[in-house]
């Protein structure tokens, strides 16, 4: 059984003026089937790169980078919208739903785009909303919900795909902390019931949150392993040091 995720010396690199900014320095990893995984990094680490890469939303300038077994690092644009639609999950900070349709509508509107008919649509998208505790909101529109709820609508949305793969990008960024909790929370229990779960964060709090840390610093990885461990957790007095240097 091979990975879900492998990274091979991946690199990413911009052009700025002059000079070439390395937004990933040679970074490699792997993840498997069932984790839940944080990468975690300060402003400018890379994570937000590699969460690109990651999601099949942007390509290596070098490396390899293979999505169960599949290498999708030279593939073109069509050929990662398809990666994307089949096999991963997203749940971002804004939760991306559309304010006329319904909570139901907007977790089938990816089912849409995949070319799901309109029967299994319906029954994904209920199954998705019972898994988050909102089936009974499903005709309610999302101004209606709070922000919580319209984040677990947004998980919804990315569970119906039935993904290999759910990524959340700073998943927490626009609730308050008791809110934040709830959905970390609905993540931990997505993780228990088989779903692998990658968790990209500037928060040491919220990545502890989750079984392995991943954290980056200018564009490489520092640290990989236990989330438990007393260092995979920086210090106020160490990113200090890492501001000044």
């Amino acid at each position: 059984m091979g990975h879900l995720i492998e990274l091979r010396d991946v690199y990413k690199i911009y052009p700025m003026g002059d000079e070439q900014i390395h937004a990933l320095d040679g970074v490699s990893l792997t993840i498997d089937q069932g984790e839940f995984v944080a990468i975690v990094g300060q402003s400018g680490s890379g994570k937000s790169t590699a969460m690109n890469i990651i999601g099949c939303l942007d390509v290596p300038t070098s490396g390899m980078y293979r999505l169960g077994g599949v290498d999708v690092s030279t593939m073109d644009d069509d050929q990662q919208a398809e990666i994307r639609n089949k096999k991963l999950g997203f749940i971002f900070q804004q939760y991306n739903l559309i304010p006329k349709l319904t909570v139901q509508e907007n977790v089938e509107l990816s089912l849409l785009y995949a070319g799901v008919g309109a029967e299994e649509r319906r029954e994904r998208a209920i199954r998705s909303l019972e898994r988050v505790g909102l089936a009974d909101k499903r005709k309610n529109l999302p101004s209606q919900l709070s922000g919580g709820q319209q984040q677990r609508v947004s998980i919804a949305r990315a569970l119906a795909g039935e993904p290999d793969l759910i990524l959340a990008d700073e998943p927490t960024g626009a609730l308050d902390s008791r809110t934040g909790r709830e959905v970390l929370g609905f993540l931990q229990r997505l993780n228990r019931e088989g779903d692998t779960v990658v968790l990209i964060t500037h928060d040491n709090s919220i990545a502890v949150k989750a079984k392995r840390i991943i954290r980056l610093q200018d564009g490489r990885v520092i640290y990989d392993g236990d989330a438990a461990a007393p260092e995979a957790v920086v210090r106020p007095e160490d990113s200090e040091k890492e501001a000044e240097a």
